[in-house]
């Protein structure tokens, strides 16, 4: 990439700038740019390799993963400047209405936006995603609608916000504390040969949760938690876990109870930096909480004090506690410093005030925070956002 001084950057409302795909070798120049925030617990070899074995798992391939850049279009690749970078991932997500009527559309999901030290402070990130709103609506639909866009905000809510992608209502999350304890016995590990089912058995929950009709509610949406989400975050673990222990973990999850009235979790873990660092911030983050037998899981207002009756609560409340404790036993084993749990339903919230738990609830203010812009029936951008079902983990990327 040639240098370039300031004199040389283009202005950011030049109707010369264009949004593009980066060629192998762009790839690698901005991975190797953003691997000072971005590389974690990895050295810059190994995460330049993660990079491009995150391109090839579910979700990302297929066309499912689209790198975006901002260049000048009179110049070819190799001489261009790449004057911001990020990426979007096409997401499958539900769409109901107040009678209930539920509708598959697509929302994108974009992450990574950067821009490297030498070109920030002239406007192009907003130039480029001012640039990518206009695109998305009708990017990847194949007949398909649009309803959307999702980010989630490491600069807090007010930078994106300006450029129309509002902060959810709700970033919420419950942390607890790893522990060295023993897994309850009525405890099942969730393999990865139990993935598949565990996805569409959610599926099907949600698709009837999102039915429930609501004449009091807007416009609900829902990131389908399906298998190919769950593999991508799995999929990076398991690329740090073989780099920094050699071995890669087995339990995917817990789960406890019987059809019907089941409750499981689906975690993965995050190194953040080295295990052995004194300062580490490592995270057993639970993708998906699942609780079959909770009617609170509409996250209607209408249904937000439907806790269960008498033993049926006590013996939801018994496998939720199972749950948990096996997620701190889990993070306590892969020497990870927090479990983090985001956005929990009400009846999830209740119980957990009624266990001998210790937790923190946190509301998210400056990091991973769920953003989006929506469009309308016409492709056009509009300020009414739709409620967020199940604002978890899994969604993010």
């Amino acid at each position: 990439m040639p240098l370039t001084t300031n004199n040389d950057l283009p202005d950011p409302h030049s109707p010369h700038l264009v949004l593009s795909h980066p060629t192998s070798e762009e790839l690698v120049i901005i991975s190797t740019n953003t691997s000072v925030e971005w590389k974690d617990s990895l050295t810059l070899p190994v995460y330049l390799k993660e990079s491009s074995f995150l391109a090839t798992v579910p979700l990302a391939r297929d066309g499912g993963l689209t790198p975006w850049i901002l260049v000048d279009k009179a110049l070819a690749p190799g001489r261009r400047q790449i004057l911001s970078s990020c990426e979007s991932f096409r997401k499958r997500s539900l769409t109901s209405n107040a009678a209930g009527h539920v509708q598959e559309n697509i929302v994108h999901g974009i992450a990574s936006v950067f821009c490297a030290p030498e070109y920030r402070g002239r406007g192009y990130p907003q130039r480029m995603m001012r640039e990518l709103a206009k695109q998305l609506v009708t990017w990847q639909t194949a007949g398909t609608r649009c309803i959307g866009s999702i980010l989630y905000s490491d600069i807090g809510k007010s930078y994106y916000a300006k450029l129309g992608w509002h902060p959810n209502t709700s970033n919420s999350q419950v942390e607890f504390k790893p522990l060295s304890i023993a897994k309850s016995p009525s405890i099942r590990d969730v393999r990865a040969a139990d993935l598949q089912a565990l996805c569409e058995r959610d599926e099907q929950l949600l698709r009837k949760n999102m039915a429930t009709p609501s004449p009091d509610t807007r416009t609900r949406m829902a990131i389908i938690p399906d298998l190919d989400h769950v593999c991508w975050h799995l999929a990076k673990e398991e690329f740090a876990c073989e780099h920094l222990f050699g071995k890669i973990p087995q339990a995917k999850g817990a789960s406890v109870g019987p059809d019907g009235s089941q409750v499981w979790a689906i975690w993965t873990h995050r190194y953040y930096s080295r295990h052995d660092d004194d300062s580490s911030n490592n995270v057993l983050y639970i993708l998906r909480l699942v609780m079959e037998a909770d009617e609170t899981a509409t996250r209607l207002p209408s249904d937000a004090e439907k806790f269960l009756d008498g033993e049926k609560y006590n013996e939801q409340k018994g496998y939720l506690k199972a749950v948990l404790q096996a997620a701190q036993a889990e993070a306590f084993e892969w020497k990870l410093d927090v479990v983090v749990l985001w956005d929990p339903t009400p009846l999830v919230c209740h119980m957990l005030t009624q266990m001998d738990m210790n937790h923190v609830v946190v509301e998210r203010d400056e990091d991973s925070i769920a953003s989006g812009l929506w469009y309308d029936e016409k492709g056009g951008i509009c300020d009414a956002a739709p409620l967020w079902v199940n604002n978890e983990h899994y969604a993010w990327l």
